[in-house]
């Protein structure tokens, strides 16, 4: 199993980064808190969780050793895929989603895409006794974004949310609700988290 990747970032998006490791590049699937946290990097260590089935490998990368154990536990829940672990750690910082298991916050889970309230019991019937364990998670990260305007924002969290799965006219009705949320020059990772709890 592979433990980390250190290399050349040599594209990061909302989705993924692709990291340069000796003239082999590996393409990473990761949350929007280390896209934030990858930012403006050239080269890096990413902590990885390796996904192997019959018909492909799959590697999920992490700035953060407590947000790859937080993903490790969800996929541990009945019915929590990689891809809906993924979701939740975007839509909820590593701390947050923590804090919401201890408090046995329904509400906050549930906001989640695709975690429906019998996802977000068995959630917390499993983990409330395991993530206050967690090592390694720091919820001081820097936004480094600097998109000048808001349309430039904009279509980069579009992109992003529709590289996630969702269509083109609920990505638009879920930006145009974010718009009064957020300000026109707050980093795209915000457009995108507040734009994942309306689809």
């Amino acid at each position: 199993m592979i433990e980390y990747l250190n290399g050349s970032f040599v594209e990061i998006s909302p989705t993924h980064v692709v990291v340069d490791v000796q003239g082999v590049g590996y393409l990473c699937s990761i949350s929007l808190q280390t896209y934030d946290k990858l930012q403006g990097n050239a080269s890096g260590k990413i902590l990885v969780h390796q996904v192997i089935r019959e018909d492909a490998h799959q590697l999920y990368g992490f700035a953060e050793a407590g947000e790859r154990e937080m993903f490790r536990l969800l996929i541990g829940v009945s019915g929590i895929g990689a891809a809906t672990a993924r979701m939740m750690l975007s839509a909820l910082r590593t701390e947050d989603l923590q804090t919401a298991i201890l408090q046995e916050d329904l509400g906050t889970l549930k906001r989640v895409k695709g975690i429906g309230t019998r996802s977000a019991e068995r959630i917390l019937v499993d983990l409330k006794d395991k993530v206050g364990k967690l090592e390694g998670s720091n919820g001081s990260a820097e936004n480094a974004l600097g998109f000048g305007g808001n349309i430039a924002v904009r279509n980069e969290a579009a992109l992003a949310l529709q590289a996630l799965g969702f269509t083109r006219a609920a990505i638009d009705k879920a930006l145009q609700k974010s718009g009064k949320e957020v300000q026109p020059d707050q980093p795209v990772e915000d457009w995108i988290r507040i734009a994942l709890k309306y689809l």
